[in-house]
């Protein structure tokens, strides 16, 4: 009996590091360009989840960019506490951005079906563009504060570029199609996330956004 609740468990095991050596494996094969890896993604059910987990992680990363460009010594900014820009940018920030992508998945599921009649999936669009948002993660060298903007930009232009591959390989659409639904919903979750830089603003620099999204512009 022991013995067998034993096995039951190395399995679990196993399962578990198995999945994960699956997602870090596609993962490295995205970042390496090799867009086979969305076609697995794709028809894969259970990668819904790791898509949305790759999204939050990125986020989570550009939160710790931000923070931690608020709090070295080197970049010698004052006035910002660092358990509010711990709450506010790292934590809240980066479960907001994670809210309002799925906004930037939906309109571009809307877009492609409802303005050129692609076929696709909603749930196959949320597992490409997932793993597609894995760049996003690079935002933590924004605590470089000389070079905060452009490694921010940087970092969204290649999951944009990225996200385009991953939304042809999710449905029939050709290039300008999926640009052209892409860069809709990639600006309205912009837009959104613009807004929410400006709400419960630390030292009238940025709020509730991570990365390169936390700078206010007002």
């Amino acid at each position: 009996m022991l013995t067998n609740e034993r096995q039951k468990g190395n399995q679990r095991m196993k399962t578990q590091s198995t999945g994960l050596q699956t997602v870090m494996n596609w993962i490295g094969r995205i970042l390496r360009l090799d867009t086979t890896a969305f076609d697995e993604i794709r028809a894969e059910p259970t990668a819904t989840t790791a898509a949305v987990l790759v999204v939050f992680v990125s986020s989570l990363f550009a939160g710790l960019g931000s923070f931690l460009w608020a709090e070295l010594p080197i970049n010698d900014i004052s006035g910002i506490g660092a358990t509010e820009m711990l709450i506010k940018s790292f934590i809240l920030g980066s479960i907001i951005q994670t809210g309002v992508w799925f906004l930037w998945v939906y309109f571009t599921y809307q877009i492609l079906i409802r303005g050129f009649g692609a076929r696709v999936e909603f749930a196959e669009l949320i597992r490409t563009m997932g793993f597609a948002f894995v760049p996003v993660a690079a935002s933590v060298f924004i605590l470089l504060a000389g070079l905060a903007v452009p490694i921010g930009v940087i970092a969204f232009v290649m999951a944009a570029l990225l996200t385009n591959i991953a939304i042809q390989r999710a449905s029939d659409s050709d290039l300008g199609e999926a640009t052209i639904a892409n860069l809709i919903g990639f600006g309205i979750f912009a837009v959104f996330m613009g807004l929410f830089a400006n709400v419960m603003e630390i030292a009238g620099t940025g709020g509730l956004a991570p990365g390169i999204f936390f700078f206010s512009l007002d």
